[in-house]
């Protein structure tokens, strides 16, 4: 099993970001997602300047995936969308399905990320067709499924043909939206924001009327309140799961994969916080419920 830190779904002034890769180079990560997939007007950093984050990561000897935004509104987005699937250099993972024809068409290898609505064997058998290498199961599906799709692509002689990945760790992203939520938190219109995410390192959390952390906002973003976990969960990923991903919440991440591999190393179990964590969608059950494994 190998270990994947995906991209930063949240808006860090440039300095953070740096020095959060700066340290993931020396983590347990065997994979690391890089790029801005939420919001075009988070700027802090520009392509040429992930490009360039790329390959100084790369030189380490990590594997670099450059990822994409979910939701493309604006042609200058998907000018950009195009320089990142014509990169010549890094595999590129797909949030949405119009990068999946550019990608097709410059013949560059691909991630289906997990914002992609992929739920059976013939989908992801037309995918490989078109080069995808991984899919990153959508964070609703429960192992069951996973199982399911597992013995159709076997069938469909497909199964060897790409890597398996779950999003393990962190806040899930449940839905993507034209209107940005944290703008309208604080009473302001979506094009005067004032790039007022970059004041939530972690997203925004939103409650319901009994106290209990229902949601996070992010931007577009609405995203569950706990965080999903699937450290006790790690031994029913064997056989299963090719790559387990990480959300980064900051630095707190390089300590959450070296956890997982030593979950998957020594069968250990840790102990979760059950008002604030959940694995609810693994065993097919409501999301915010937690199993104690």
């Amino acid at each position: 099993m190998k270990y994947a830190l995906g991209p930063i779904l949240y808006y860090w002034p440039k300095q953070q970001v740096e020095d959060f890769y700066a340290a993931a180079v020396n983590s347990q990560a065997d994979i690391i997602y890089l790029g801005e997939t939420v919001c075009s007007k988070r700027r802090e950093l520009k392509p040429k300047d992930w490009l360039g984050l790329a390959k100084e990561i790369a030189d380490s000897g990590k594997q670099v995936v450059i990822s994409t935004m979910a939701l493309l509104e604006a042609p200058s987005e998907v000018n950009i969308l195009r320089k990142y699937c014509e990169n010549g250099d890094f595999i590129v993972e797909a949030n949405d399905f119009g990068a999946i024809n550019l990608l097709a068409e410059a013949k560059t290898p691909f991630v289906c990320g997990h914002a992609l609505n992929v739920y059976n064997a013939q989908v992801l058998q037309l995918l490989v067709n078109k080069g995808m290498q991984r899919w990153v199961m959508p964070v609703e599906l429960s192992r069951d499924w996973l199982v399911q799709l597992q013995e159709d692509s076997k069938l469909l002689n497909i199964r060897d043909q790409f890597e398996i990945e779950v999003f393990a760790h962190g806040h899930l992203p449940l839905a993507y939206s034209a209107r940005c939520f944290t703008a309208r938190s604080e009473n302001r219109a979506k094009d005067d924001c004032e790039l007022c995410c970059i004041h939530h390192a972690n997203g925004k959390p939103v409650y319901s009327q009994d106290n209990k952390e229902l949601f996070t906002i992010n931007g577009i973003q609405t995203m569950s309140g706990y965080k999903y976990n699937l450290l006790n969960d790690v031994a029913s990923m064997h056989d299963l799961v090719d790559v387990v991903r990480v959300s980064p919440l900051g630095d707190s991440a390089f300590q959450t994969l070296a956890q997982f591999k030593q979950a998957a190393e020594q069968d250990i179990k840790f102990d979760l916080q059950l008002d604030r964590e959940c694995n609810g969608y693994w065993h097919q059950i409501a999301g915010l419920e937690t199993v104690s494994s």
